[in-house]
């Protein structure tokens, strides 16, 4: 039989029961998604840039990657485990391909088999067990990402070419509160795992600064 969309789903170390309001230190740093998509806007408006689709795109979807973890991480069942994590990957694949074409000039055939590559990576790490770094391998397709996306905008010495860098020097660090989050849980009961959402709307925040800076007209 299967598991009804409404069961409730206990990953991170605050959650101690089912209540709405069991995880208010996760829920309520999702406003770094927010906060990361307003920084955007200002960002916009200081430099006077117009950015295509695309780069309103990847700001709103900052907003709902905010949303959707915050929906998961009070409500905390299937349904909305969906909610937190499609967004999320949604992101990747789209900023992945954006930059790629619009920065980095590559042609679309050269970005869907990039694309296509991404995507058995991280299917590849979805085979691995749930429980190696508390689930984080999941987005070990992200970090292999990032860090050639961060090795080509230096090399190639564009709008701030550490920037980068810097998405995935945070970004593992993010992994690591996110990774470390049940295994600390008798020394520190509320866990780790909001490092994860404040890190990583930084972590978004520098790679959508990356594109809108560098996109090409």
């Amino acid at each position: 039989m299967s598991t009804p969309a409404s069961t409730a789903i206990d990953l991170y170390c605050e959650r101690t029961s089912a209540a709405f309001w069991a995880e208010p230190v996760n829920a309520l740093t999702n406003l770094s998604f927010v906060v990361a998509a307003l920084a955007l806007v200002v960002l916009l408006r200081r430099h006077t840039i117009r950015p295509d689709w695309r780069g309103w795109w990847l700001i709103a979807n900052l907003a709902v990657i905010g949303l959707g973890s915050f929906l998961f991480h009070t409500f905390a069942n299937r349904a909305t485990l969906l909610a937190d994590l499609l967004p999320i990957f949604v992101y990747q694949f789209a900023f992945l391909a954006f930059y790629l074409h619009r920065v980095a000039g590559w042609q679309r055939r050269t970005v869907g088999g990039v694309l296509l590559a991404f995507l058995l990576v991280n299917a590849a790490f979805l085979q691995l067990p749930r429980e190696w770094l508390n689930g984080s391998l999941l987005y070990g397709g992200a970090l292999l990402a990032i860090g050639g996306l961060a090795a080509l905008h230096r090399q190639a010495w564009r709008h701030e070419p550490q920037i980068l860098c810097w998405a995935f020097a945070v970004f593992v660090v993010s992994l690591a509160g996110r990774s470390l989050d049940n295994w600390l849980c008798a020394a520190w009961p509320p866990g780790t795992h909001f490092l994860w959402h404040l890190l990583n709307g930084l972590v978004l925040y520098l790679t959508t600064r990356a594109y809108l800076l560098n996109q090409r007209r």
